[in-house]
Protein backbone atom coordinates (compact mmCIF):
# COMPACT_ATOMS: atom_id res chain seq x y z
CA UNK A 1 0.00 0.00 0.00
CA UNK A 2 1.50 3.64 -0.59
CA UNK A 3 2.21 5.67 2.52
CA UNK A 4 0.28 8.08 3.45
CA UNK A 5 1.02 11.95 2.34
CA UNK A 6 -0.34 15.00 4.05
CA UNK A 7 -3.87 15.93 2.87
CA UNK A 8 -3.78 17.99 0.15
CA UNK A 9 -7.26 19.82 0.89
CA UNK A 10 -8.10 21.96 4.05
CA UNK A 11 -11.21 21.09 6.28
CA UNK A 12 -13.91 23.06 5.42
CA UNK A 13 -15.97 24.59 8.06
CA UNK A 14 -18.74 21.71 7.43
CA UNK A 15 -16.35 19.36 8.23
CA UNK A 16 -15.21 21.02 11.58
CA UNK A 17 -18.77 20.80 12.35
CA UNK A 18 -18.82 17.39 12.23
CA UNK A 19 -15.91 16.61 13.64
CA UNK A 20 -17.35 18.31 16.93
CA UNK A 21 -20.21 16.73 16.79
CA UNK A 22 -18.20 14.22 17.16
CA UNK A 23 -19.03 12.04 13.94
CA UNK A 24 -17.76 8.65 13.27
CA UNK A 25 -17.06 7.64 16.75
CA UNK A 26 -17.31 3.94 18.04
CA UNK A 27 -20.46 4.59 19.81
CA UNK A 28 -22.62 5.37 16.87
CA UNK A 29 -25.70 2.83 17.36
CA UNK A 30 -27.90 1.96 13.58
CA UNK A 31 -31.20 2.89 14.47
CA UNK A 32 -31.26 5.79 12.50
CA UNK A 33 -31.52 8.34 15.28
CA UNK A 34 -31.22 11.98 13.52
CA UNK A 35 -32.43 13.99 16.02
CA UNK A 36 -29.77 16.70 16.34
CA UNK A 37 -29.38 18.13 19.89
CA UNK A 38 -29.13 22.04 19.15
CA UNK A 39 -32.47 21.53 16.90
CA UNK A 40 -31.04 24.17 14.24
CA UNK A 41 -30.90 21.56 11.24
CA UNK A 42 -27.06 21.64 10.88
CA UNK A 43 -26.54 18.07 11.35
CA UNK A 44 -24.46 15.96 9.03
CA UNK A 45 -25.16 16.05 5.05
CA UNK A 46 -25.58 12.83 3.69
CA UNK A 47 -22.96 12.30 0.59
CA UNK A 48 -23.45 9.46 -2.43
CA UNK A 49 -20.36 7.81 -3.33
CA UNK A 50 -19.60 4.21 -4.83
CA UNK A 51 -16.87 1.34 -3.36
CA UNK A 52 -13.75 1.59 -5.34
CA UNK A 53 -12.30 -1.07 -3.27
CA UNK A 54 -13.42 -3.32 -0.43
CA UNK A 55 -10.98 -5.78 1.65
CA UNK A 56 -13.99 -8.63 2.70
CA UNK A 57 -11.42 -10.48 5.05
CA UNK A 58 -10.41 -7.17 6.25
CA UNK A 59 -13.65 -5.08 6.76
CA UNK A 60 -12.95 -2.22 5.10
CA UNK A 61 -12.45 -0.21 1.84
CA UNK A 62 -12.75 3.42 0.40
CA UNK A 63 -15.73 5.05 -1.91
CA UNK A 64 -15.20 8.08 -4.45
CA UNK A 65 -17.48 10.30 -3.81
CA UNK A 66 -19.84 11.80 -6.59
CA UNK A 67 -18.99 15.06 -6.11
CA UNK A 68 -15.15 14.55 -6.49
CA UNK A 69 -12.49 14.65 -4.32
CA UNK A 70 -10.56 12.09 -2.40
CA UNK A 71 -11.41 8.72 -1.94
CA UNK A 72 -12.84 8.14 1.86
CA UNK A 73 -12.05 5.20 4.21
CA UNK A 74 -15.06 3.30 5.16
CA UNK A 75 -15.39 0.51 7.71
CA UNK A 76 -17.86 -2.36 7.37
CA UNK A 77 -18.79 -1.60 11.36
CA UNK A 78 -20.24 1.65 9.98
CA UNK A 79 -22.53 0.00 7.53
CA UNK A 80 -25.97 1.01 9.40
CA UNK A 81 -28.04 -0.57 6.62
CA UNK A 82 -27.41 -2.98 3.60
CA UNK A 83 -26.18 -6.56 3.13
CA UNK A 84 -22.10 -6.18 3.70
CA UNK A 85 -21.67 -8.85 1.00
CA UNK A 86 -23.18 -6.54 -1.67
CA UNK A 87 -19.76 -4.43 -1.18
CA UNK A 88 -18.71 -4.52 -4.33
CA UNK A 89 -16.71 -1.65 -6.48
CA UNK A 90 -19.37 0.23 -8.41
CA UNK A 91 -21.99 -0.25 -5.47
CA UNK A 92 -23.83 3.09 -4.26
CA UNK A 93 -23.30 4.08 -0.87
CA UNK A 94 -24.89 7.25 0.97
CA UNK A 95 -23.17 8.01 4.15
CA UNK A 96 -22.07 10.79 6.12
CA UNK A 97 -18.53 12.24 6.51
CA UNK A 98 -16.72 12.06 10.20
CA UNK A 99 -13.72 10.94 11.64
CA UNK A 100 -11.71 7.47 12.35
CA UNK A 101 -10.83 6.50 15.92
CA UNK A 102 -7.43 7.96 14.62
CA UNK A 103 -8.57 11.38 14.03
CA UNK A 104 -8.83 10.54 10.21
CA UNK A 105 -11.69 11.09 7.96
CA UNK A 106 -13.94 8.23 7.28
CA UNK A 107 -17.45 7.74 6.24
CA UNK A 108 -19.98 6.63 9.25
CA UNK A 109 -23.78 6.02 8.82
CA UNK A 110 -23.03 4.01 5.54
CA UNK A 111 -26.33 2.30 4.04
CA UNK A 112 -26.16 1.05 0.43
CA UNK A 113 -28.12 3.35 -1.75
CA UNK A 114 -31.58 1.70 -3.11
CA UNK A 115 -31.41 1.01 -6.88
CA UNK A 116 -32.50 3.50 -9.31
CA UNK A 117 -35.35 3.30 -11.06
Amino acid sequence: MPSETAPDTELSDEDLALIKQGVGDKSSRSGGQGAAEGGAGDGPREQIGSVVTYFEAKGFGFLRPDDGGRDVFFHVSRLAEGDPTTLKPGTRLVYELGMDRTGKLAASSVRIAPPAE
